[in-house]
């Protein structure tokens, strides 16, 4: 019987999320860009999250003037979806009402050559093609089990050579780029403007000023103070409440 009854909260926690979603869809269509708002971090609040979501949610606030929660978002769905060119352009137009322009150091060598394979999908992704892989390979193995000749046999048993492979190249992807994420630490800065000090302590010097929607990677923590790396590879200590990590 709890079976049963966790079934059915789960089958209304996804309707009502739908139906939500939905309701977002059809506000912003109108232009109430707030309360489409309301309706899409109820989503979000129920346990649900997309790239498609946190797109229209970066849309909304974008149509709002709202910095930093378009970035925010705009990133959160880039995560999810890291090749959809929609997300990477709205990202782009949000930036650009960033003030701070702050350079991006490139990075180089054999790492960096992982880091864009990786990254091309998210690391849930690369879960669900190592699943379907895996799939494919009892498929092949099926066949192999069961083929008369030894030509359909060896043609089989190459197939699930190259599906292994291919399964643990997706499972070793999904490993290296959760991990990557989580190593990386991005965060948007979210007050309109902060002091990055060089100590983590209120009286020590400022270096920098940043402003709404810079992308900073938190390196350390400690008490109410985060450790900052710009993109151009300054770092310095801001108050974690200026900060909204996207991990």
């Amino acid at each position: 019987m709890k079976k049963y009854i966790i079934i059915l909260i789960l089958i209304f926690q996804f309707s009502s999320a739908q139906t939500a979603f939905e309701k977002g869809n059809q506000l912003y269509q109108k232009e109430n860009y707030t309360e489409a708002i309301h309706n899409y971090e109820s989503v979000l609040a129920s346990g649900k999250h997309s790239s498609d979501l946190y797109f229209n949610l970066g849309n909304c606030y974008y149509k709002l003037h709202k910095v930093a929660p378009a970035v925010y978002n705009y990133e959160k769905a880039l995560q999810l979806n890291p090749n959809d060119d929609e997300i990477k352009t709205n990202l782009d137009f949000a930036r650009k009402m960033t003030i701070d322009d702050i350079k991006v150091v490139p990075k180089v060598g054999f790492s960096k050559l992982i880091e864009d394979f990786t990254s091309s999908y998210y690391y849930d992704t690369w879960a669900w093609i190592a699943v379907v892989l895996a799939f494919v390979f009892l498929c092949f193995f099926a066949g192999y089990y069961l083929s008369g000749t030894a030509f359909k046999k060896r043609i089989f048993f190459s197939g699930m050579f190259f599906i292994f492979l291919g399964i643990a190249i997706s499972v070793a992807s999904g490993i290296y780029e959760k991990n990557r994420i989580a190593a990386e630490k991005p965060a948007i800065l979210f007050a309109e403007t902060a002091s990055v000090k060089g100590e983590p302590k209120a009286t020590s010097p400022e270096t920098i000023l940043l402003h709404e929607g810079t992308k900073v990677f938190v390196l350390e923590s400690i008490a109410n103070w985060k450790k900052i790396q710009l993109t151009d590879e300054t770092t310095g200590w801001i108050s974690e409440n200026a900060i909204k990590e996207l991990n």
